[in-house]
């Protein structure tokens, strides 16, 4: 139910869990706490629309790589609400103890992970894993222009809900039980605990400013990986040190998926279609098949695990017109649909990058009125551009493709010097402003080129076509694009000296303080977290209804 702040804090008993945030970590752990008889609050900063206020709220300042505001909404869903939905496992390369990392890994098993995935699946609109596989997407290898048989590379399929979750949207249900109290507008600034490391209240702010203590038996942060770390720095723990942070540890480690394109592939001979390389809707799903290093290679090498995708360039590649176009219809939700519907039983290739919706800023940015009209006016003055792909589209026909971009995804090992920290600035309820700093490492870039590298042998073994990326010189890197996936600055692991969280993602040093999302990721891999993410919420979720019972 959703109650004003004042209200909620006026109960005279605690909450018996309260969480921060509405994102898939917090929506997760609501859902799954909803019949259990606890009494669950929930506490987000922005609203059920977009506000000025809650978007003043995203701000942050950078260093390195920048930080797109988008990454960080204050709206109910949270960034969920712009996403793309893609989605994949971790790979074993990710959850391995790796030596050239210093050691770090998963302190999970990885059946215990395998178990929780498909679980998400089951309650959250997710791939099933048997969907990632040979006889699901992978099925589409089979058709099409495109079937190398690679011996360097190996493939790794990436697959959305053909419509992304949106998780405020989607736990309406939720947020109306009569044992989840939902309060919007509320700002959480600073957590309180006692001298035995037991969080006894929180500091939160309505959106009028007025100052509420919040209650609860237990606490959740589900508030990202920025937000997590700088609440943590906001609030003093025994000793007078932050809380979880006695060895130094809190907001270090940041990770992200650097991306951007970088080179061409140029096809000896043209291509007409390859739906699971270059990307399709089939069966509910989109997706496309990535390529990385094996497993092996990696650890021989002391790498991490990125991987490259394909992007065909049609002949209307890089029109405005075709992205204004595009995002004018995935406003009108029906039109989606009913395209969706009248292709049900079909391959539906891509036939334009600007169809993907990945973190483009034309489509994420916020829009006035006026916005909508000037995207109108650019379709108008693309529109031989616009009508040559429209006719591709609607007539389902083939062009020649000659060339694909290549469009590059970067893991980035755990590092300290890349951390958030508490800047000089003061948001709206004058609290400090998170500061972020991360950059790409040596071992990052060479892990990038080495997977150059190998396509290019690849290529030239198969005879497919010819690599034009001089990535090895390229000097500025030039994969320095923020992918909106920010892990790592609450760590779990079992060492208190390098972790945050312990393996049930309890703050260090605290009885009661939980964390939740990719801030705990260990290390990052080159998945998009967030099908990682709504699994471990399962397992905390799990883990509350246990210790609280």
């Amino acid at each position: 139910m959703i109650r004003p702040l004042s209200e909620a804090c006026a109960r005279p008993q605690p909450f018996d869990v309260c969480i921060v945030g509405t994102g898939p970590a917090g929506a997760t752990v609501a859902a799954e706490l909803r019949d259990s008889g606890l009494e669950v609050l929930v506490l987000e900063s922005g609203t059920a629309r977009v506000t000025e206020q809650g978007d003043a709220l995203r701000e942050t300042t950078s260093s390195g790589l920048w930080v797109k505001p988008w990454s960080r909404e204050r709206v109910l869903g949270g960034a969920s609400t712009t996403w793309a939905g893609l989605s994949s496992p971790l790979d074993d390369a990710d959850l391995a103890l790796r030596p050239h990392l210093g050691g770090v890994g998963w302190p999970l098993p990885q059946a215990e992970l395998e178990g929780l995935w498909e679980e998400a699946a089951e309650r959250y609109r997710f791939p099933r894993a048997a969907t990632f596989g040979p006889e699901g997407f992978g099925r589409l290898r089979r058709k099409g222009d495109l079937q190398p048989a690679w011996e360097e590379l190996e493939e790794k399929v990436f697959l959305a809900a053909a419509e992304p979750q949106d998780f405020g949207r989607e736990q309406r249900a939720t947020w109306e039980h009569e044992r989840v109290t939902l309060c919007l507008g509320a700002s959480v600034t600073r957590l309180v605990a006692g001298p035995g490391g037991e969080l006894e209240h929180i500091h939160a702010r309505d959106a009028g400013g007025t100052l509420h203590e919040v209650r609860a038996r237990a606490f959740v942060l589900a508030c990202g990986g920025i937000e997590n770390a700088r609440l943590l720095l906001l609030s003093e723990g025994p000793g007078g040190v932050a809380l979880g942070n006695a060895h130094d540890q809190v907001g270090r480690c940041f990770m992200n998926h650097p991306k951007s394109y970088a080179g061409f592939l140029r096809f000896h001979a043209p291509v007409r279609s390859a739906p699971y390389y270059f990307g399709c809707i089939h069966e509910g799903f989109a997706g496309y098949a990535g390529l990385r290093l094996p497993t092996a290679r990696q650890a021989e090498l002391g790498l991490v695990n990125s991987y490259v995708r394909l992007e065909p360039l049609f002949p209307w590649s890089d029109n405005p017109g075709i992205e204004a176009l595009v995002t004018l219809v995935k406003r009108m939700g029906t039109v989606m649909r009913a395209f969706r519907r009248s292709r049900a039983e079909e391959v539906v290739e891509l036939r334009d990058y600007a169809e993907t919706g990945d973190d483009s800023e034309v489509q994420n940015a916020r829009k006035s009125w006026l916005d909508w009209l000037r995207l109108s006016g650019t379709v108008l003055a693309h529109l031989p551009g616009v009508l040559h792909y429209l006719s591709y589209r609607i007539t389902r026909r083939q062009a020649p493709i000659h060339r694909a971009r290549i469009r590059a995804f970067m893991e980035m090992e755990p590092r300290g010097e890349n951390r958030v920290t508490l800047g000089a600035g003061r948001d709206l309820h004058g609290t400090p402003l998170p500061h972020v700093h991360h950059d790409v490492s040596a071992r990052d870039r060479r892990s990038m080129v080495a997977v150059y590298a190998a396509l290019e042998r690849d290529l030239e073994r198969t005879g497919l076509g010819t690599l034009e990326a001089p990535l090895a010189d390229a000097d500025p890197w030039p994969i320095d694009q923020d992918a909106s996936h920010h892990m790592g600055t609450t760590r779990m692991g079992t060492d208190p000296t390098d972790s945050v969280t312990d393996p049930d993602l309890l703050v260090r040093g605290t009885t009661n303080l939980y964390a939740a999302g990719a801030s705990v990721f260990p290390t990052s891999g080159c998945a998009n977290p967030t099908f990682t993410i709504v699994a471990l919420s399962i397992r905390l979720a799990r883990t509350l209804k246990e210790r609280l019972a």
